[in-house]
């Protein structure tokens, strides 16, 4: 069904055909194993929450959301507790997110499931500071203030803290400040920040204008991601057909992307306006691989929650088989 899309993408959607885009999906099982017919949804919207344009960027390039037999808008966030908060107050259905992010937002919204599962890269964030800065390793940051994004609860704070851990300082050794990554990256250009722990793609964007690396997340961050539904969505039986059905078509974008990574790093520098040498290891590193969520998820996440319980990043210690949706379409 057709969506209206912002001027500044749908300006851009011409480039896609020459860059050899796969072609819709035909329409998924998901409806059928819902028990709710493709007809049925003519009058269902759902909203897609975004991170920087990069779950967008995505299916605008490999044309998955083409055709769809229900309606969608898009809805993008700088960072993902913009993201959650939108989501928690019944605006947002869908969100992508980190490992920490989503576990954050079920301390607030206990309703909202984890739905599939992202495969990535630690690597697609890191400590970052200017490139003549006389910060050399992570122990130098003793003693110093660490600019942190997006929020309390991001995966930039649980890299920061393994890093601090392994270079033997603690928590309490630096002085965390949380800010917006779109601020930061003004500030930490201008100087104004020395230290900034961020992600992709504003790490990436960052690293290819010269700022130095003290520290990236391989080792420390699992690299996967996670996109969570709405209880309200999910609770309403057409939305929930309808995310089955997205879930299925971003997990064949993914699958577009890993098979055509030269291609799709074109198409998302040309969508998300970053440069051409920064997209390719954006998209070399990002979460494309997507499958709906398995007990190895689940565990795997389990340790990130019980890490951040012990080392009081989240209030509290969440139990992700209690938000965990593993069977949101049989197909």
């Amino acid at each position: 069904m057709a969506v209206s899309v912002s001027t500044s993408f749908s300006a851009r959607r011409r480039t896609l055909k020459l860059l050899g885009a796969v072609p819709a999906l035909a329409a998924t099982g998901a409806f059928h194993s819902l028990n709710v017919q493709a007809a049925d949804l003519a009058s269902t919207t759902i909203v897609l929450g975004d991170q920087a344009g990069g779950t967008r960027a995505l299916a605008e390039a490999a044309k998955v959301l083409d055709g769809t037999p229900y309606a969608f808008r898009w809805a993008n966030f700088q960072g993902a507790a913009p993201l959650f908060e939108a989501q928690r107050a019944g605006a947002v259905d869908l969100a992508p997110a980190g490992d920490l992010p989503v576990l954050a937002a079920a301390v607030g919204d206990p309703t909202l499931k984890i739905v599939a599962t992202r495969v990535g890269s630690g690597a697609q964030l890191g400590i970052l500071v200017a490139p003549n800065s006389p910060i050399r390793t992570v122990a130098d940051l003793k003693g110093r203030t660490v600019f942190v994004s997006s929020a309390r609860g991001s995966i930039s704070q649980f890299q920061l803290y393994g890093a601090l851990a392994e270079a033997g300082l603690s928590k309490d050794d630096v002085k965390v400040r949380f800010i917006l990554p779109v601020d930061a990256f003004a500030a930490f250009a201008s100087g104004s920040i020395d230290v900034w722990a961020t992600f992709d793609p504003y790490y990436g964007i960052a690293v290819q204008r010269g700022a130095r690396i003290l520290r990236d997340g391989s080792g420390i961050n699992s690299g996967l991601g996670f996109i969570t539904a709405s209880g309200a969505a999910l609770a309403d039986t057409r939305k929930r057909a309808a995310i089955a059905d997205v879930l299925l078509r971003l997990q064949r974008a993914g699958d577009w992307a890993l098979a055509n990574p030269d291609a799709y790093a074109q198409i998302y520098s040309t969508l998300t306006r970053s440069p051409l040498d920064a997209a390719k290891q954006i998209t070399q590193r990002a979460a494309l691989k997507q499958h709906f969520v398995t007990e190895a998820d689940i565990a795997a996440l389990q340790k990130v929650a019980d890490s951040a319980d012990r080392d009081a990043i989240l209030p509290r210690r969440i139990d992700v088989r209690a938000i965990a949706e593993t069977h949101i379409a049989k197909v």
